[in-house]
């Protein structure tokens, strides 16, 4: 009798460790990229930029450019509880089921989804702590229900990659010089790597963002990256042999002379490349570089131009091959992506409070004396308008930039 047992219990697991045995993932040949079901793939579609890592410049601010020094301008206004209140309303709403559905039908096949490291650790980000898996997790569970890509990209790293506000950092990249930062990218690269081990969505790992910008002597820093790319990858590939990995070059991403020849089997290479010609002499040495290591290209960020410059850029990576995500998906007020939403009522005091003059506690006891914005419940509703602004149902396509990118749907 229980030998018959065994044997049902055998029958019962084959055909799922068999199925486990055959799931299969985005791949890498040569310089293709091939979807599960081997179909080669041209990947175009759009970052999701400001969600997981809100920018000062999508708030209309300049100065007070990063989430932390945004975080504290709105704190100072509204409170702590009435801060972190915007920030739960912000992550909830921003993105939603009905942007991923609408991008798949306008045709892009793939996102790139920025994101602050803080949010997967117990370092305090837009009011709470270990929050960012749940809306990883709901952002993949989209994207795989409308046939999307997912390409998680750590826009913001431990230490700063670029020691500007993009990653919300110090002020340095210290991320190139601090063991202890290091330790700590790899470990959450990992972390990352053995939750989505199994994920079929998720197209593979975008390391750092844009590392080492020019003007921190950039080339005393930047022998620090590909080895640093090296100990993480080593790190991912313990918990995950099957997803590509997408390294990105230095200053700001354009910068390839800081690698070697590739020392993985399963990696992309990343540029960007903003406001200069659209022609051929300003992505060649990326196409070389793809020619001489047999490897695939992504454009991972382009566009915050008019509309017949994104048109003939779109046109020059596709005439090459190269496989883009323009950014960004979403802005407030602006015609320079793909979607937009109206400013709200009274915004511009927030914007003049949040640029002020705020070095001292006088002085901000002064500036909201001077700008009339000493009720908080008046920042309060400009900040949810903002938010009930930036949902799916009240923005608008911006119809030139869409053609640009022969997205349809508007």
């Amino acid at each position: 009798m229980k030998s018959k047992i065994w044997v049902y219990l055998l029958l019962i697991w084959i055909p799922f460790s068999c199925q486990k045995a055959e799931k299969k993932y985005v791949h890498v040949e040569g310089k293709d990229i091939y979807s599960p079901e081997d179909e080669l793939l041209h990947l175009k579609g759009v970052n999701l930029g400001h969600w997981l890592l809100p920018e000062g410049y999508m708030f209309k601010l300049r100065n007070t450019n990063s989430p932390r020094k945004i975080d504290q301008a709105i704190r100072e206004l509204i409170g702590n509880s009435a801060t972190t209140a915007f920030w739960d309303a912000f992550l909830e709403n921003y993105i939603t089921e009905e942007d991923i559905k609408w991008l798949s039908e306008a045709g892009a096949n793939i996102i790139r989804l920025p994101f602050d490291y803080r949010l997967l650790t117990n370092d305090d980000f837009l009011g709470r702590d270990m929050h960012g898996f749940k809306y990883i997790d709901r952002a993949v569970a989209w994207c795989e229900k409308y046939n999307i890509y997912v390409l998680l990209d750590m826009h913001g790293a431990p230490g700063g990659q670029t020691g500007d506000n993009i990653d919300n950092s110090d002020g340095y990249p210290w991320l190139m010089v601090d063991e202890g930062m290091k330790q700590k990218v790899t470990a959450i690269w990992q972390e990352i790597a053995e939750r989505y081990a199994d994920n079929t969505t998720i197209i593979g790992y975008n390391l750092l963002n844009e590392p080492i910008p020019h003007y921190f002597e950039a080339d005393s820093l930047k022998h620090n990256l590909e080895p640093l790319y090296k100990r993480i990858t080593k790190a991912i590939r313990e918990v995950d042999q099957n997803h590509i990995v997408f390294l990105g070059g230095a200053v700001w991403e354009t910068d390839f002379s800081v690698f070697s020849e590739p020392f993985d089997d399963k990696l992309a290479y990343t540029f960007h490349k903003y406001w200069m010609p659209p022609e051929q002499k300003e992505i060649q040495e990326y196409v070389d570089f793809r020619e001489k290591y047999n490897v695939p290209l992504l454009m991972g960020e382009s566009g915050e131009n008019d509309d017949g410059w994104v048109r003939d850029f779109r046109e020059l990576l596709d005439k090459n091959g190269i496989h883009w995500t323009f950014w960004p998906y979403k802005k407030m007020d602006n015609t320079r992506g793909p979607m937009n939403f109206d400013k709200p009522e009274g915004y511009d005091a927030f914007v003049q409070y949040a640029e002020g003059d705020r070095s001292t506690f006088g002085k901000i006891r002064d500036l909201k004396d001077s700008i009339g914005v000493t009720d908080p419940k008046q920042i309060v509703d400009v900040l949810n308008h903002y938010v009930e602004n930036s949902r799916f149902e009240n923005c608008y396509p911006n119809k030139g930039y869409c053609e640009a990118l022969v997205f349809t749907g508007y």
